[in-house]
């Protein structure tokens, strides 16, 4: 199975109709964390990990790539999911640093680590149990024979039993961590690539920890230091006839428009320009212009800019998916329909974002064959991206506009269970199935929407 992008999604909302973000729960993430959703940088994205899982025996064990919302540079694994910040991206100015983080992520996937590490968290907790009842009883030891001494030994042997089990299980975590770098180095060599971009990683790392002027205990951290993971890799590195390889220049290109991307996003047209301010009037930079230039309420000088990045880069799909989005702020639902059909044409395969962004287009005319043909491939996207929760409200719309309410009540429980409202949902499906006739496809997808327990 080919590894795909995908987010279990619950309380969505839209900043625009091909950069979307969502919260999901992560077990290994502080609570809840919040997603990304857009075809262009998934794309890419799969693109760097696909030799790169490869490399590791992945590819076909369904590898979820998923982009959190976060400006940290940072990423993790939880189960099969590789989880990446945004802020990785745009701080990484190389293909090649991300590619080595993924070689990295993919190492601890590959050698079975969160595995091994769930054990290692029940031997701490077994010790730390056994010391703490150690302790207890020499307290009680203590009382009943009104020895104090003996009794706040007692206490010493709890905390410091549970201190071994928590450096114990911190020196195994920094174990593994070295183990997936030098993995990693292995991954990249078998792919020919360079790992230089893993220890400019590094470096970025300790050049954070220098400016922030923190003075932390190596032994008390889940990690090593960064300048120690440099010292054990640079040797290694520098041995690969791959080292001094560069990305090429139409990835390095992409790469940069991804961050452009994100960056108008998440801090606007400044962040833009700071971004890219030894290049201003290059690609990226006028990318990240004309994306900033649409999501300040500017459709037709967004339209100019994005026209005339256009005519630079003609068959570049997401360039006329940004037309696509600009035209509907502008009112122009059939244009805005066009350019989604064109930026469709031109896509490697069938991106079922896409594929629901010209549905939602096609929907805003308003015209009953057009309103026909919109739910056609809204139904499709959807297909191709069942997790997708926001396209159930415009699949909703589609069949309410053509009178068939059941399904339209079916979509919108759809889109309520993709969103984590399982209350909603369920609400939604008991009214779909009173419509449908028993035992009927439909019918049956309510009944499992009924029927669902959620987790926890």
């Amino acid at each position: 199975m080919v590894h795909r992008i995908i987010a279990r999604a619950a309380t969505l909302f839209m900043l625009a109709s091909y950069l979307i973000v969502v919260s999901m729960p992560a077990s290994q993430a502080q609570g809840r964390v919040t997603v990304v959703r857009d075809a262009e940088i998934e794309a890419l994205v799969t693109e760097y990990a696909a030799p790169i899982l490869k490399a590791a025996g992945l590819s076909r064990s369904g590898i979820d790539i998923i982009l959190v919302n976060n400006r940290s540079f940072n990423a993790f694994v939880d189960g099969r999911r590789i989880f990446i910040h945004t802020g990785a991206l745009t701080q990484a100015e190389t293909p090649n640093e991300i590619i080595g983080v993924i070689a990295h992520e993919a190492g601890h996937i590959a050698g079975g680590h969160q595995e091994r590490l769930r054990q290692q968290l029940k031997r701490a907790q077994t010790m730390a149990i056994v010391s703490a009842l150690i302790g207890i009883g020499a307290g009680v030891a203590g009382a009943a024979t009104d020895t104090r001494g003996l009794a706040s030994a007692g206490v010493g042997m709890a905390a410091g039993g549970a201190e071994m089990a928590r450096r114990g299980l911190l020196g195994y975590q920094r174990s593994e961590e070295v183990t997936a770098d030098r993995t990693a180095i292995d991954y990249l060599n078998k792919t020919g690539q360079s790992a230089k971009g893993m220890l400019t990683t590094f470096d970025r790392l300790a050049g954070g920890l220098a400016l922030a002027g923190v003075n932390v205990d190596p032994y008390q951290i889940s990690h090593p230091m960064p300048r120690e993971r440099i010292a054990n890799l640079e040797e290694l590195a520098r041995k690969s006839r791959f080292y001094d390889r560069k990305d090429p220049a139409q990835l390095q290109q992409r790469h940069d428009m991804m961050r452009a991307k994100i960056a108008a996003h998440t801090e606007g047209a400044q962040a833009v320009q700071r971004l890219f301010r030894q290049d201003p009037r290059g690609i990226p930079a006028m990318y990240g212009d004309a994306i900033a230039t649409f999501l300040t309420g500017n459709p037709r000088t967004a339209l100019q800019k994005v026209d005339a990045l256009i005519s630079k880069m003609p068959r570049n799909p997401y360039l006329q998916e940004l037309r696509g989005d600009i035209l509907i702020k502008a009112n122009r639902p059939k244009d805005a329909a066009n350019a989604y059909a064109r930026a469709l044409s031109l896509a490697p395969g069938t991106p079922g974002l896409l594929q629901v962004g010209y549905g939602q287009a096609l929907l805003a005319t308003g015209q009953p064959d057009l309103v026909k043909k919109a739910a056609s491939e809204l139904q499709t996207g959807l297909s191709r991206e069942p997790e997708f929760a926001n396209g159930y409200r415009y699949l909703a719309q589609a069949y309410g506009q053509l009178g068939d309410i059941a399904n339209a009540e079916l979509a919108s429980a759809e889109g309520y269970f993709h969103a984590g409202q399982y209350r909603d949902a369920k609400l939604f499906a008991i009214r779909a199935q009173k419509r449908m006739k028993r035992g009927s496809p439909g019918w049956l997808r309510a009944q499992d929407i009924i029927q669902y327990k959620a987790p926890g």
